[in-house]
């Protein structure tokens, strides 16, 4: 197989974006990544939680460096396109967003997500003008880099506790107008809530958040008008639920029989063997 340029890949992401609907997993390792490749994805993300925690970490707690290396590291770890979860950009300022932006740019990423969060409890969201400047800021600096990132523009209000959809649709055309090119808004949980927000910033597109088990499916989505699905950090959650309960069983019970739908070592060899075969 030859191997895709960043440009490639850059433009099948953008592609993507275009019409239909499409299903972006988020892997928060080489390994998941690769998994998820072989399963046929076309394009995955980065969570910054899944990858907080396979460093014993909590969410928000690494470092710019620290994602920008992960950032490179799962950009080369497969041929698929990649979209950075780059939280709120890692700066205080407007202009330091720009900097990291251009950073992140260059690890090879075919897309950058930006939200309005501050990471402090007692006022969570940033002022939309606040908001707003920053994702103008990140803008500028993809079209300085060439201008062949996705940027996606988040509004956190439902995931930190301001459930308010009127607000969060302000913010979100806000992000679009600022230049956006995907718009998202993760806690969303009703259809309602889903076609609210896809007309407001229609024709750009919406990437939705399944996090959680839910009665709608991927064709439900679909017909709802959505473009992009992600899951967060869900898969890596749903692994670590797995080796809890297999080491709980074991440390509190003495008992094995948390490995009893455990992979096998021979599947998951025949997943990874990257020698060529003939």
């Amino acid at each position: 197989m030859v191997e895709r340029s960043q440009s490639e890949k850059r433009a099948i992401f953008r592609e993507l974006h275009r019409s239909g609907c499409f299903v972006l997993p988020n892997p928060w390792d080489v390994g998941s990544a690769a998994a998820l490749a072989s399963l046929g994805f076309r394009a995955l993300a980065t969570t910054s939680s899944g990858y907080a925690w396979s460093c014993g970490h909590a969410d928000g707690q690494m470092t710019r460096d620290d994602v920008l290396a992960h950032l490179r590291l799962m950009a080369r770890a497969t041929d698929l396109p990649i979209n950075a979860d780059f939280e709120s950009g890692y700066a205080a300022t407007p202009d330091g967003v720009a900097e990291n932006v251009s950073m992140a740019i260059e690890t090879g990423v075919a897309g950058i997500s930006i939200e309005d969060s501050t990471g402090d409890s007692r006022a969570p969201l940033r002022e939309i003008a606040e908001a707003t400047e920053r994702m103008q800021a990140a803008r500028q600096a993809i079209d300085a880099a060439g201008g062949e990132i996705i940027l996606t523009g988040r509004a956190e209000n439902f995931f930190v506790g301001r459930p308010d959809l009127d607000d969060t649709i302000r913010r979100l055309k806000a992000y679009a107008d600022a230049g956006a090119d995907c718009l998202y808004a993760p806690g969303l949980r009703t259809r309602e809530q889903i076609s609210a927000v896809i007309a407001a910033v229609a024709p750009k597109p919406v990437n939705v958040l399944i996090g959680w088990d839910t009665d709608l499916t991927v064709q439900d989505l679909a017909d709802l008008g959505v473009r992009r699905i992600s899951v967060g950090g869900a898969l890596a959650r749903t692994a670590w639920a797995g080796f809890l309960r297999a080491a709980r069983s074991l440390a509190e019970h003495g008992r094995f029989d948390g490995f009893a739908d455990a992979a096998s070592g021979a599947e998951l060899d025949g997943m990874f063997d990257r020698r060529d075969r003939p």
